[in-house]
């Protein structure tokens, strides 16, 4: 069995510490619960934001989660290759295409919110409902100052 490593007891208090070491946890328990529909963190968050947006242009998705625009045509492409998500010429600019969620990307979409879910009860099993609500809150307010505005 592996030993935990000594952290100073002044690091083990830092808010700063303990974010890093949460968003670890949290990440590890998401994606491995993804990974059991064989899907990655990114492509969720992106099959998310189209679910939610679309159709929407890969420009105007990337802007929205921030991801870089030449990451954003990699994930777009898995997506489109696994029948997720279509991609056409906007009709409202034909320069620009289009991401819309497939018939496919929604039914995958709704197992993978599941399982996304799951994880986060376990992440914060020790808390109480009240308790979750503040924490997402508080991280909520320290994460991204204006993020309620952009999500809403």
């Amino acid at each position: 069995m592996a030993e935990t490593p000594y952290v100073p007891t002044r690091i083990r208090a830092l808010p700063s510490w303990l974010l890093g070491r949460a968003a670890a946890r949290g990440h590890r328990l998401v994606a491995d619960a993804l990974a059991r529909e064989g899907m990655r963190m990114m492509h969720h968050a992106v099959l998310s934001a189209v679910a939610e947006l679309g159709p929407v242009s890969q420009a105007d998705l990337g802007r929205s989660l921030s991801i870089d625009p030449k990451d954003m045509v990699m994930i777009v492409n898995d997506l489109v290759a696994e029948e997720l998500v279509t991609r056409a010429p906007d009709p409202r600019d034909r320069r620009k295409n289009a991401v819309t969620i497939s018939p496919t990307g929604t039914r995958t979409l709704r197992r993978t919110q599941k399982l996304g879910d799951a994880a986060n009860a376990e992440l914060t099993a020790a808390l109480s409902p009240a308790e979750r609500d503040q924490l997402i809150d508080l991280l909520t307010r320290i994460a991204a100052p204006g993020l309620d505005d952009r999500c809403s």
